[in-house]
């Protein structure tokens, strides 16, 4: 096992998978010479040469356009979409192209394109450097949608998505970049869970806290908290977005009765209404109470001054753990 920052188990996993199939390249704006703006792909040009890792002009469209046609000839393209509120020129490209074409040619043709997204908050970016998109793409059928949350997911999860004949949209929490964590280098995939399995992240038997990315964290955190207090909580990560793992959630709803769904994207129309939606339909007479969710405000994405105002953090965690709990405690925290 190796000490590894998420930036640096993600470089290592698209270094394995450039090293193991020649077809694999990467595109993306200022990923080669640079390194990417976050340095993740750092030291890849100069290993693996110019023409497998490409630096591209700013045109997200045109990046994404183009790994169509190289997918479409064999190739396995690994794109990177700056930050994530560059994806939106690309967003035609995605959901008429990269999604479709498995059904339109009736499974003749495959998509095997990864399409990485540096995520969400809490790292005080300006505008359009912040966003969570997630539920736009999980809603759009043809495509895979994952999210790391550590650096050991974040280097087996990318080269599952990698080798997937399956297009990937791949959600990296940027705040998580610079957090370490121990990584197996020599993981065999065939051995590593299935990329859409979610993962029991602490177990526990009184609430359970469903969430995904840089908030499984901010989850765990709560659920050390809690313990101070006598109230156990499990915290699943979802790690897939499309599809889900609701065996795996369903599993915990169904033992701890209590469930809080938490994520930083909006409240209306996201993941947390289908979510708790497909909870009640699998568990409802093993509900105690209503699920509460925990997410971002229906706003424009914040100035990064007030983003810790947006972003869900350990009391309004707790404050909907309380609720599910019937516990009139002294957190007077807006959901």
């Amino acid at each position: 096992m190796t000490a590894l920052t998420m930036g640096s188990a993600i470089n290592a996993g698209l270094a394995r998978a450039l090293a193991d199939d020649d077809r694999v390249l990467l595109m993306g704006e200022d990923i080669g010479k640079l390194g990417g703006v976050f340095r993740v792909t750092d030291g890849l040009q100069q290993r693996f040469g110019a023409q497998r890792v490409v630096d591209t002009p700013l045109a997200e469209a045109g990046i994404v356009g183009t790994a169509v046609g190289l997918a479409l000839r064999g190739y396995r393209p690994v794109v990177e979409i700056q930050f994530d509120g560059f994806v939106y020129p690309a967003f035609d490209q995605i959901v008429c192209q990269v999604a479709k074409l498995h059904y339109r040619s009736s499974g003749r043709i495959r998509m095997p394109m990864v399409i990485r997204i540096p995520w969400a908050g809490g790292v005080g970016a300006a505008e359009h450097h912040s966003e969570s998109p997630e539920a736009y793409f999980a809603h759009t059928a043809g495509l895979r949608v994952v999210a790391a949350s550590t650096p050991q997911d974040a280097y087996v999860m990318l080269r599952q998505a990698v080798a997937s004949d399956d297009p990937v949209v791949f959600f990296e929490p940027k705040r998580l970049y610079h957090s370490k964590g121990e990584v197996d280098l020599d993981a065999d995939l065939a051995d590593a869970p299935p990329l859409h399995l979610a993962r029991v992240a602490r177990e526990g038997t009184d609430a359970t806290i469903v969430t995904y990315g840089a908030l499984v964290r901010t989850a765990l955190d709560a659920a050390l908290a809690a313990e101070d207090e006598g109230i156990s909580l499990e915290v699943i990560d979802l790690r897939s977005l499309s599809p889900m793992d609701f065996t795996t959630v369903a599993a915990s709803v169904r033992k701890t009765g209590r469930v809080v769904v938490a994520h930083e994207a909006a409240r209306q129309a996201g993941l947390g209404a289908e979510i708790v939606a497909s909870i009640t339909e699998r568990c409802f007479h093993h509900l105690e109470t209503p699920p509460q969710r925990v997410t971002g405000h229906d706003i424009p994405y914040p100035p990064s001054k007030l983003e810790k105002h947006h972003v869900p953090d350990l009391d309004r965690i707790l404050h909907a753990v309380d609720a599910v709990l019937e516990r009139t405690g002294d957190r007077e925290v807006a959901l």
